[in-house]
């Protein structure tokens, strides 16, 4: 998958997701966009959407929150705090940009998607509580960009349909993330191995990150993921709808630091032997004189042994070379060769 000049067949894509960390303040917003570039992310993303985009301003009980993070809280009041205006995002982009780092957003409507366009972003992401929401992510696909989804609250059909859609509108940019819609998630309810039937789709898959910490991203990586995404905030001093589950400058900083060591640690998939392991392989076991032979002496378990280095015969012929006889003297401890036989 290709955003703009990213390769995530070549690097995983690691996602600084702002949603609500900038508190209502347009000055932290570009802070943060900054810290986010320092920190070593590939890409901010911020989220588009009003309250209406979203809900109804209800406080019928449908619309009230219960248990969780922002229990009895309306979804209203909650989007309504939440939101990142639409009046910012000129500059959110601009200092991105000129960061050198990639910004794009989840639209969350037609209305949103449309006022995105002025922007070109480089790519798009259709949130886990909208990706059942066919006609939306028809419209998103017909965007022909790079695009995230998140699968928390769907089910394995309605990915399926996903990437039918993706596939009618001709848009092959999609990428499947793996995501438990838990605000924070436990570790116990991450279910990273669904990583690997997520794959079976076809398409690059990723993880949207709500747990605490570091360890589900890293581990995911090992398990695929090409992309990761995780929320960020400037400090520990950011009080935000999300800041509970985001990670600050260091914190994001690791974990950037985690998922480089881990992609250097998976390597290569086939099993020939590197120059590093070939050389290494002088380590390996081979067959040597244990005793003094005599030319006409019978090689036997007593006079020949299978032992590290390995600049002797290969030890697969030790059972070949047992009641043969020696063609030369052979000194202790030298390693025996074909035309020794």
């Amino acid at each position: 998958m290709l955003i703009k000049d990213f390769d995530t067949t070549k690097g995983v894509f690691i996602i600084a997701e702002l949603s609500a960390n900038h508190s209502a303040s347009l000055e932290l917003a570009l802070k943060t966009i900054q810290a986010a570039k320092k920190a070593g992310a590939n890409a901010i993303k911020i989220q588009t959407y009003t309250p209406h985009s979203l809900t109804l301003k209800s406080d019928k009980d449908d619309f009230i929150i219960k248990g969780g993070l922002w229990d009895k809280r309306s979804f209203f009041e909650l989007y309504e705090k939440a939101q990142t205006p639409y009046e910012w995002h000129s500059q959110l982009f601009e200092v991105a940009q000129n960061e050198g780092l990639l910004c794009f957003s989840s639209p969350f409507s037609e209305e949103d998607l449309t006022f995105l366009r002025r922007f070109d972003p480089p790519a798009y992401k259709i949130a886990s509580f909208e990706a059942n929401d066919e006609y939306f992510v028809r419209l998103v696909a017909r965007e022909k960009k790079p695009t995230f989804v998140s699968t928390g609250v769907i089910d394995e059909s309605e990915i399926a349909r996903i990437c039918e859609i993706f596939k009618e509108e001709e848009n092959e940019n999609l990428c499947l993330l793996k995501c438990t819609s838990s605000y924070p998630a436990e570790l116990k309810d991450m279910n990273l191995n669904a990583l690997l039937s997520l794959k079976q789709f076809g398409y690059e898959v990723g993880l949207s990150d709500h747990s605490k910490g570091h360890l589900a991203a890293t581990l995911a990586v090992a398990l695929g993921a090409r992309v990761i995404e995780k929320h960020f905030m400037l400090d520990k001093n950011v009080i935000s709808e999300d800041s509970v589950f985001s990670l600050d400058f260091d914190e994001f900083k690791a974990l950037v630091k985690m998922i480089r060591n881990a992609e250097l640690c998976l390597g290569k998939k086939d099993l020939n032997l590197d120059e590093k392991s070939l050389e290494n392989r002088r380590f390996a076991r081979s067959l040597y004189a244990s005793k003094d032979i005599k030319k006409g002496e019978i090689f036997s378990k007593e006079n020949i042994k299978s032992v590290r280095p390995s600049f002797g015969l290969h030890p697969k012929f030790y059972p070949q070379i047992l009641g043969k006889k020696a063609k030369r003297d052979i000194e202790f401890a030298t390693p025996l060769k074909e035309e020794d036989l």
